[in-house]
């Protein structure tokens, strides 16, 4: 039996024309594209991705050799299973002979941002201000927002620093529920 890289009796006489890339590749897809999907994925259990990918190779070597493979005969399947079956075997060795990756899995299953959760809780943020009293949202902005100390606060709002204290209290308490009624919970919520 020829090899995947050596003619056989699918070899198109010795006269025959270069097909087209595209033509090769639509005939070689059509003819023998889903079987060979099947089986590469299969071999990769159930990795559709990968298959496709191994397909692509497989399609692309193929088309290296279109002066000697008919594209639609049924004689070129054994080459294109055996390119196939190769490629996979190549993959898995080429995995395994990589050190295994170090450093903490948990870290690789931490979702990526994508700025739409800075958005959302900016929303939310926004809207939970609203619930406060403007004397809160307005002590809440010169404390943490703009960093003051409480005597500074006090001072540029004209009020005793015990007001400021008072007012920052119960304005991070309302921030809290307000922010718990809209779903977002804070750690000595998930606590208890």
């Amino acid at each position: 039996m020829p090899g995947p890289h050596t003619p056989g009796p699918h070899t198109p006489g010795p006269h025959a024309a270069e097909p087209r890339p595209d033509e090769f590749l639509r005939a070689l897809y059509d003819s023998h594209g889903s079987a060979l999907l099947r089986f590469a994925a299969r071999r990769l259990e159930g990795d559709w991705h990968r298959a496709e990918d191994v397909l692509q190779e497989v399609a692309i070597r193929a088309w290296r050799h279109a002066g000697e493979l008919d594209p639609t005969a049924d004689s070129v399947r054994p080459w294109l299973f055996t390119a196939l079956r190769n490629l996979v075997i190549d993959g898995h060795r080429a995995r395994q002979a990589r050190p295994p990756e170090t450093g903490d899995p948990e870290l690789a299953h931490l979702p990526v941002s994508d700025g739409v959760d800075h958005i959302l809780t900016s929303q939310v943020l926004r809207e939970a201000l609203r619930d406060l009293r403007p004397a809160q949202r307005e002590v809440l902005l010169h404390v943490h927002y703009l960093g003051r100390s409480v005597n500074q606060t006090a001072k540029v709002l004209g009020v005793p620093p015990g007001t400021v204290k008072s007012r920052t209290y119960y304005a991070a308490r309302a921030m809290r529920e307000a922010l718990h009624t809209r779903g977002m919970y804070g750690l000595d919520r998930e606590a208890g």
